[in-house]
């Protein structure tokens, strides 16, 4: 058994094409006819999004891989170049999906519910003169005309902007052509409306870019019009920072934001109908491959359209209103601290309210015998009642240490201004460790009572965010057990200080031994099946990539370990390969909300170890990021957490089941139940009968 390779690349898939199919199952939702008409708007906008982010980020460092010259094969054997191959052969498919989907499916069906986006030929006379008088007023003040000649080069173009591209002549002249390039204002709503019509009875939009194709001549007087047509490019966006050379950290990375900005470009998205010589200009400018060009059939920067689902009146067109409920271990209870002093607390959100662990923070801040809070935040929201009870406690004249994560990507600037803020009320604010993210969610209450110093603690799977822990699932849990508070304090006391790595009473930290542990805990599994004794894990994960625990995976599948994989987005683990992955069945739930818990479920001979963890099996998550896995001790928590499990895994609508080719496919309902996982869960929180 030992003698077979675990290592061999034929066992792997590659990252990046497994985030694109993971980003293909978000754009199945859009292709689902089940969905309402506007949450399938949403997918596909995210699908956009998601694929922005891809580009901006894995596409940049592969290219940067490429352009340094390193052209070592990853684990699952492919050399840059070859993965840039292959990520352009199956993007272009994706977006060709993403099209066919808005024209052939979503734009029909909106207009059938009174909801239109017209064309510039699309107009009647009123409609006409409204775009007009929305030029005059609002565009033409705001537009920047900028030509390319010998004494104007060809401008820098903001990452992600959408810009038209225009090749223009003097009027009577046939030969000389100059190319000029307008950015589409992002300061302006992209979609505009103007009046029904007869022929459009409902909410009618016009595509601002569309706006200003009807009346670019204003621009260039003097000239003529050859031909227009929009285009967008998206430049590498992955920021690299010397932070053991940065004198302050919040200055260099202020600094490497506006770097984002200008970054190479790695991808050109134009209108299919543009121009050959305006696209010829595109691409010897930006000096972007043919591969990098994407032509689509329809609007560019489908993200845009993301405000069409925000229209009221259009309840019908949206997932039925689910508000997230009290915890059942917090009905009627006043005090939280009692609470949990009589017992651990379990949240999953979003079926249970976020607002316990807001209330948490607003109590500690009022309450004159809390001491101290300290707390990790990764991402919080734009308008952070989280950040307010923190500032609002330092006020109090509490101790509150924050560590506050500024390399948070995309969420930098935000993060920056909150770190700001909190400092001036008084806390002491850490903006993260050098050469690591702190990632795991922990908050330590210290409060004094008549029994002595009472430590409060809750930890999450999912960030400190009010916002997305209505659309992400996490997990929580409340406890003032003394060995998870000793922890806790030592863990606070290690990220604000010089302190050595404590000896853990109950937590695990990465990159200090959560990958030791995990790979323990496998390993006493396959002995376990070695010995003939139940052996069994169940894992629910965002990404599976580490390559190291893949191969433990592998080896104890191979002994006769029965695994189970949820796993959401990327997973480079191959299963169904005879003699490695026999045992290994994974798949992945893409719903209504944002799959986000990671759960560890080892059997242990049928003891049933339960693990929440802020990591997934990722290189980053071991290695060069501050995470937490802790176990869950309280019976009737541990019971429900089995429970989620076993349900997702009886999925039969949005769970997909990935074959060894890398592909993944509808579970097979036959013989089986229709089972929708988060809505069933929606159900029970409501106290609604589930099966």
């Amino acid at each position: 058994m030992d003698r077979l390779d675990f290592t061999d690349p034929a066992h792997y898939i590659n990252r990046e094409l497994s985030w694109l199919e993971f980003n293909d199952r978000v754009l199945e939702e859009a292709r689902d006819k089940g969905n309402p008409l506007f949450e399938r708007l949403k997918f596909l906008s995210i699908t956009g999004s998601n694929l922005d982010e891809f580009f901006m980020i894995r596409v940049g460092s592969i290219k940067d891989q490429l352009r340094a010259g390193f052209n070592r094969a990853d684990f699952a054997g492919l050399t840059p170049k070859k993965q840039l191959t292959l990520i352009s052969a199956r993007a272009h498919d994706l977006v060709e999906t993403m099209y066919s989907t808005w024209n052939k499916s979503l734009v029909p069906l909106l207009r059938k519910n009174g909801v239109f986006v017209l064309s510039g030929r699309d107009l009647n006379e009123r409609q006409r003169a409204f775009a007009k008088e929305y030029f005059d007023s609002s565009a033409f003040p705001v537009l920047t005309p900028m030509a390319m000649d010998s004494s104007r080069p060809f401008p820098l173009i903001l990452n992600l902007s959408l810009n038209l591209a225009v090749l223009l002549k003097k009027k009577d002249e046939a030969d000389e052509h100059v190319f000029a390039t307008v950015q589409v204002p992002s300061v302006l709503p992209r979609l505009v409306e103007v009046p029904r019509s007869e022929e459009h009875p409902g909410r009618c939009f016009l595509l601002l870019e569309d706006v200003l194709l009807l009346h670019l001549i204003r621009l260039f007087p003097g000239r003529e019009i050859v031909c227009a047509h929009p285009y967008r490019i998206t430049r590498n966006a992955d920021l690299t920072i010397e932070e053991e050379e940065a004198q302050d950290l919040l200055i260099e990375i202020e600094k490497s934001l506006k770097k984002r900005r200008w970054g190479m470009a790695v991808r050109l998205e134009v209108h299919h109908a543009m121009d050959p010589k305006l696209l010829a200009t595109l691409k010897e400018a930006l000096e972007i491959h043919s591969e990098d060009i994407y032509a689509v059939k329809g609007p560019l920067d489908v993200t845009g359209f993301l405000k069409l689902c925000s229209l009221p009146g259009y309840e019908s067109l949206h997932y039925r209103p689910f508000e997230p409920q009290t915890p059942s271990d917090l009905v009627g209870k006043d005090d939280l601290f009692q609470a949990i002093r009589e017992k651990d607390i379990f949240l999953h959100h979003p079926y249970d309210s976020f607002e316990p662990v807001v209330e948490f923070l607003r109590s500690a801040a009022e309450d004159p015998d809390v001491l101290a809070i300290k707390q990790t935040l990764y991402r919080v929201s734009g308008d952070s009642p989280v950040v307010k009870a923190l500032a609002h406690a330092a006020e109090a004249k509490k101790q509150v240490m924050v560590l506050l994560e500024v390399k948070a990507r995309f969420d930098e600037e935000n993060n920056i201004f909150w770190a700001k803020k909190l400092e001036q009320a008084g806390c002491h604010v850490i903006y993260g460790l050098v050469g690591l993210k702190t990632h795991c969610k922990i908050t330590l209450v210290v409060r004094k009572e008549k029994t002595g110093i009472q430590r409060y603690v809750h930890l999450g799977t999912g960030n400190y965010n009010d916002i997305t822990a209505r659309i992400y699932t996490d997990m929580g849990l409340f406890t003032c057990k003394e060995p998870f508070g000793a922890d806790a304090s030592s863990l606070f006391n290690m990220l604000s200080g010089y302190s050595e790595a404590p000896q853990w009473n109950r937590l695990e930290a990465a990159p200090i031994g959560l990958r030791k542990r995990f790979l323990a805990m496998l390993e006493n599994e396959r002995q376990n099946a070695l010995a003939g004794k139940p052996a069994s894990l169940t894992a629910k994960l965002n990404s599976l990539v580490d390559p190291e625990s893949i191969a433990a995976l592998y080896r104890a599948s191979a002994a006769g370990v029965k695994i189970r994989l949820v796993v959401r987005g990327i997973c480079c683990l191959r299963p169904g390969v005879k003699g490695v992955s026999d045992n290994i069945s994974v798949i992945s739930i893409v719903g209504r909300f944002l799959e986000h818990s990671r759960i560890l479920h080892f059997c242990n001979a049928g003891n049933d170890d339960v693990y929440l963890t802020s990591a997934d099996l990722m290189p980053r998550n071991l290695d060069r990021r501050v995470e937490l896995l802790y176990p869950v001790e309280d019976a009737s928590i541990k019971a429900r957490i089995l429970a989620v499990l076993q349900l997702e895994w009886e999925d039969t609508v949005k769970a997909r089941q990935l074959d060894s080719t890398g592909r993944y496919k509808r579970v097979d309902r036959r013989g089986k139940p229709r089972l929708d996982s988060q809505a069933a869960l929606c159900a029970q929180a409501m106290g609604m009968e589930t099966r």
